[in-house]
C-alpha cells in the first residue's frame, strides 16, 4: 500500500525553489559562456555551392508539373546525368565527416568547447545536488502514475511504499535539466534556446553533409512521375468560364 506523505513547506523553500532557480541560472550562464567561446568560421565554398544545388533541385522537383515535357527532360539530365550532372557524386569521393572534423582544427576545437560547456556545469551541479539535497522528497505530481515511472521520479529514494507521484530532489534535477527548453525559449529566444537533449545529439554529429543531400535529391528526382499540368489547366479554365457564362 503506497503511503501519502505531508511535505514540509521548508522543503519547498529550501530545496525545490532554490534547485529550480539554480538550474535556470546555470542554463542562462552556460548559453552566454558558450556564445563567448564560439569562434567565427568561414563557410566552405564547396559546401555552400552544393547546398544551393540541392535547393535548386528541390524547387525544380516541386514545380516539375508546370514545365513542358521536353524542358523537364533537359533539366532532369542537367541535374542527374551520370557523367557531369550537378547531383551526381562519383564513387570513392564520399568524404568522411569524422576525418574531416579531425583534419580541421577549428572544427575540433569548437566541438571540444561545446562538450566542455555542457559536461562541466552538469557535473558540478549534479555533485552539488547529490551532496546537499540527496534523499529529499521535493514535490508531488497532481495526477496518478504507474509503477514504471518510479525509477524516473524517485531517483535516490529506496522506498517502494511511497506513492509514485512523489518526486525526489535528484529526479527533480533531471526533470529541470531536460525540460527547461520552453522557459529558455522565452528568456533567450527560440533560436538561442538549445536544451541538453539536443546538445547530446549534437555531440555525435559533425554538421551538414551535402554529399548525402545530393544523393538523396538525385534519388528523389529519379522517381518523379512528370505530368504536365498546363493543358489540363486550360481545359479546366474553359469549363469554369462556360459555367460562369451560362
Amino acid at each position: 500500500m503506497a503511503e501519502d506523505l505531508v511535505l514540509d513547506t521548508a522543503i519547498r523553500d529550501w530545496v525545490l525553489i532554490p534547485l529550480s532557480v539554480v538550474m535556470v541560472l546555470i542554463g542562462v550562464l552556460r548559453y552566454f559562456v558558450s556564445k563567448l567561446m564560439r569562434s567565427t568560421q568561414v563557410p566552405d565554398l564547396k559546401i555552400v555551392k552544393e547546398g544551393q544545388v540541392i535547393v535548386r533541385a528541390r524547387n525544380f522537383r516541386a514545380g516539375a508539373n508546370f514545365i513542358p515535357p521536353r524542358s523537364y527532360r533537359a533539366r532532369k539530365i542537367y541535374f542527374t546525368n551520370e557523367e557531369n550532372g550537378l547531383l551526381h557524386v562519383p564513387k570513392g569521393q564520399t568524404p568522411n565527416p569524422q576525418a574531416q572534423m579531425f583534419s580541421d582544427p577549428n572544427m575540433a576545437m569548437d566541438m571540444m568547447k561545446k562538450n566542455l560547456s555542457m559536461i562541466i556545469p552538469q557535473t558540478l551541479t549534479f555533485a552539488w545536488v547529490n551532496f546537499f539535497f540527496s534523499g529529499f522528497v521535493a514535490a508531488k505530481i497532481p495526477f496518478p502514475l504507474t509503477q514504471r515511472f518510479r525509477s524516473m521520479l524517485q531517483n535516490g529514494i529506496d522506498l517502494s511504499t511511497v506513492d509514485v507521484s512523489y518526486v525526489s530532489s535528484r529526479s527533480w534535477y533531471f526533470l529541470n535539466l531536460f525540460g527547461l527548453r520552453g522557459l529558455f525559449s522565452l528568456i533567450l529566444g527560440e533560436e538561442n534556446a538549445v536544451d541538453d537533449t539536443q546538445r547530446m545529439m549534437q555531440m555525435g554529429g559533425f554538421g551538414f553533409d551535402p554529399t548525402k543531400g545530393l544523393s538523396a535529391e538525385k534519388d528523389s528526382l529519379d522517381i518523379v512521375q512528370h505530368e504536365w499540368a498546363l493543358p489540363k489547366f486550360e481545359h479546366r479554365a474553359e469549363a469554369v468560364l462556360r459555367k460562369l457564362v451560362h
